[in-house]
């Protein structure tokens, strides 16, 4: 488990503050049309993150959490004519990732992208994304119409059918987002499959594989639930079974259909403990900054960040050190196991 980043870098100096920072692992994309990112083109940008004493640890696929209005593949969601093709653009690119020595990918299987209510103020006055069922549009219309939920469990189950193998086969970690954040059944005319805990259980059940997985957000995963002391458990539960691909280190205050992001210090999930429940089922890969909220002054998210980064440092320097100094929360160890959704 080590500390990751997915800030895009502005300029060749961001990449060198990463390192600066503490950070050696990187998500990040090469410039130009997905389609165009051939073998030779991602060595080449591999070697340039390289160059900056970086790892280039993974990349985004053509799928981002973005309205389906605005997605570059939106036949794989919308089982439209070109499906086929854009899924074998798709399964090209993760064996170009492999032969470009590139170990994993992200994803979204999202049609509404990411659902906001205004913006509020947190500590000190920083401004931060929020999301209150009661301000929101509930009948709003959403880009893809109205789909039933089975519908879109099929289009998800054949994307898989199609790129698990392949990815399993070159080797590639395959990391889904979760739905961010979760909404009542039929809004905007979806049902979001990956915005409960027991659609999160059955996407990963799918086509079981080990490079099969999730794009671990506590944040979201914190957005689905009444009470999110149960987050270090159910980190633990898809942490045991292999299904946490990548962790996204984000905090919220609030929970189900009601919160505000925060810093990962200042919100309501036990953050210690979640690096402990990792920490125990063995994962291995990145543990990431995600949103943070908006601060003043010039370079707000590359400062707004570089706390983030300080922080997961610290924890993950604690869980080297003196992994018994971490608060592992209520029921880790005995009830976690099967924690209630």
């Amino acid at each position: 488990m080590y500390l990751g980043t997915q800030l895009p870098a502005r300029n060749d100096d961001d990449y060198r503050v990463m390192k600066q920072l503490g950070v050696n692992n990187i998500c990040a994309d090469p410039d130009g049309d997905w389609r165009q990112w051939t073998r030779p083109h991602l060595e080449q940008f591999r070697a340039k993150i390289e160059g900056f004493g970086l790892t280039l640890d993974m990349l985004q696929l053509p799928m981002a959490s973005v309205p389906v209005s605005q997605a570059k593949c939106p036949d794989i969601l919308l089982a439209g004519p070109d499906r086929d093709q854009q899924i074998d653009a798709i399964c090209q690119l993760i064996e170009n990732c492999a032969a470009a020595g590139i170990p994993s990918v992200k994803y979204n299987f999202n049609y509404i992208g990411i659902p906001r209510t205004p913006m509020e103020t947190g500590r000190g006055g920083a401004r931060a994304e929020a999301f209150r069922w009661d301000l929101a549009d509930q009948h709003a219309a959403g880009p893809a119409g109205v789909i039933d939920e089975e519908d879109i469990w099929q289009r998800a189950t054949y994307f898989l059918s199609r790129i698990v193998p392949v990815a399993e086969a070159n080797g590639v970690r395959l990391a889904c987002h979760p739905h961010d954040p979760a909404t009542p059944p039929g809004y905007m005319g979806v049902t979001r499959i990956l915005g409960t805990v027991e659609g999160l259980k059955r996407f990963v059940g799918i086509h079981e594989s080990p490079v099969h997985g999730l794009n671990f957000c506590i944040g979201t995963l914190a957005e689905m639930l009444e009470d999110v002391s149960q987050v270090p458990a159910l980190t633990r539960w898809f942490g045991t079974r292999g299904k946490i691909m990548n962790v996204h280190f984000r905090n919220i205050s609030g929970g189900l259909y009601s919160f505000r992001e925060t810093f990962p210090d200042d919100g309501d999930v036990d953050m210690p403990a979640v690096i402990g429940a990792l920490h125990d089922c063995g994962y291995r890969y990145m543990v990431m900054p995600d949103h943070a909220p908006t601060l003043a002054g010039a370079n707000e998210r590359g400062v707004a960040f570089a706390f983030c980064y300080g922080y997961i440092a610290a924890l993950l320097q604690v869980r080297d050190k003196c992994p018994g100094a971490l608060c592992l929360g209520p029921d880790i160890g005995q009830k976690e196991a099967a924690p209630t959704p």
